[in-house]
């Protein structure tokens, strides 16, 4: 629990009530903190008032607030009421420093970077299970990091944390802290990627003399945050990850998802904490051998010895999709949605692997001017007539293994709620559509 001497009493505005403000209003209020909610779709506003928070458009008030906590989706620069949160910068906190000073004696784990961040969780989740411990996995890939009841010294927590959470946090601080890798994203909101790249190093440059930090520095843009800890003096321990140096590890376990590069990336940093928590290398075996992939992440829908259809559905970058487009073969592509802010495809290293791609969402101009003349395309507009059009392009061979790889590299908000959504329906067609001929 909060501590109630700190903010009984207090006056604290939280700006954006979804999940995540609204886990934040519950803990406050429990210390006796006054607590005036805000949120600017009128919607969640009513949403809220059945829950009995407290509607106020606390800037207006001529009450002066202690604290401001400001949900992750919150970019101060843009919102409404910019000038007053501006103004009162320095009394803005997250539900991650209050996460924190509800569980400094925990031990937390907190994972981020630009890709792969729920699958490194939910590695780490699986092998700390397999060896007893009790584990709780929060942040954006599970419950808000708020939601769970009290404080439990046993514990340990496994956090997924966005740049966004850490933009406006003060004083959150993990034992372990990871940062997958750095590709250019959510620009729009960090306005360059060197803002982006400094706003991940804050989970270091939080952390104490005992404490354990790992990066990849064969990451391109990781070397970045290299010259930023060494400017900055890092107390941590920095620990430098390596995938090749789990090749010898690898042959130990009988599971194909730790095959492509991108799970192995997740797998190295899992690992090294693992190691870390002193876990038996053979715990973390057969953990490993029953892990069980995420869906919508390079997810095998149908396969035989001809044809594969993978779900990558996930994969909202370029970078991200370059993951998928590197493992497989003879590949046609479905491409497109909305794509992230100065987002760029550099397709010279894995054209030849890619036979078409097929265009969908409104952005249509951006991707084909992206592809140019790298690869053969068709601009098919949604899923339905990408899967319709691959079906008349496709040529099957028993020599050869051909990829249906729905890999978007952009978000999926101009048509699907979400990219799940966009997986699932993508998934459903291709089982309509292709079983007949895997079964064949």
């Amino acid at each position: 629990m909060l501590d109630s001497k700190k903010y009984e009493s207090k006056k604290v505005a939280i700006y954006g009530m979804g999940l995540t403000g609204q886990s934040a209003a519950k803990a406050l209020l429990k210390t006796g903190a006054q607590v005036f909610c805000w949120d600017d779709n009128i919607k969640k506003r009513n949403e809220i008032i059945k829950k009995n928070f407290k509607i106020s458009k606390f800037w207006k008030k001529k009450i002066i607030i202690d604290i401001i906590v400001v949900s992750p989706g919150i970019d101060i620069s843009k919102c409404k009421i910019k000038k007053y949160l501006n103004y009162n910068k320095t009394k803005i906190i997250t539900d991650l420093d209050l996460f924190f000073e509800r569980n400094k004696n925990a031990l937390v784990i907190s994972i981020t970077g630009t890709n792969g961040k729920s699958t490194t969780c939910k590695i780490l989740e699986k092998i700390l299970k397999t060896a007893n411990y009790n584990v709780k996995l929060l942040g954006n890939i599970g419950k808000p990091i708020l939601s769970l009841k009290g404080e439990n010294k046993k514990n340990i927590y496994i956090l997924e944390v966005s740049s966004y959470q850490l933009q406006y946090s003060k004083i959150f601080r993990s034992k372990h802290a990871a940062i997958l890798n750095i590709s250019p994203d959510h620009l729009e909101r960090h306005k360059n990627l060197a803002n982006y790249i400094k706003i991940k190093s804050k989970i270091f440059l939080a952390q104490k003399n005992n404490d354990y930090s790992y990066i990849n520095y064969e990451n391109y843009h990781t070397k970045y945050i290299k010259n930023i800890l060494s400017k900055k003096k890092i107390k941590s321990k920095l620990i430098s990850i390596k995938k090749e140096s789990l090749s010898f590890f690898l042959k130990k376990i009988n599971n194909k998802y730790f095959q492509n590069k991108g799970n192995i990336e997740n797998l190295a940093f899992a690992y090294e904490i693992a190691k870390k928590l002193k876990i038996k290398e053979k715990i973390i075996i057969k953990a490993l051998n029953n892990f069980k992939s995420l869906p919508h992440r390079q997810e095998v829908i149908l396969s035989n010895k001809n044809l594969l259809c993978i779900n990558d559905s996930k994969a909202t970058s370029f970078d991200a999709s370059l993951q998928s487009l590197s493992n497989y073969e003879k590949i046609y592509w479905i491409v497109g949605g909305l794509p992230k802010f100065k987002d760029h495809f550099k397709l010279n290293s894995i054209k030849n692997k890619i036979i078409k791609a097929y265009i969908i969402g409104k952005s249509t101009t951006f991707f084909k001017k992206q592809i140019g003349n790298a690869i053969p395309y068709t601009v098919s507009k949604n899923i339905n007539n990408a899967i319709n059009n691959i079906n008349k392009d496709i040529i099957l061979s028993d020599n050869s293994k051909c990829t249906i790889l729905l890999s978007p590299a952009a978000a999926s908000f101009d048509q699907f709620d979400n990219f799940e959504t966009r997986g699932d329906y993508f998934k459903n067609l291709i089982i309509k559509k292709f079983k007949k001929k895997l079964n064949a």
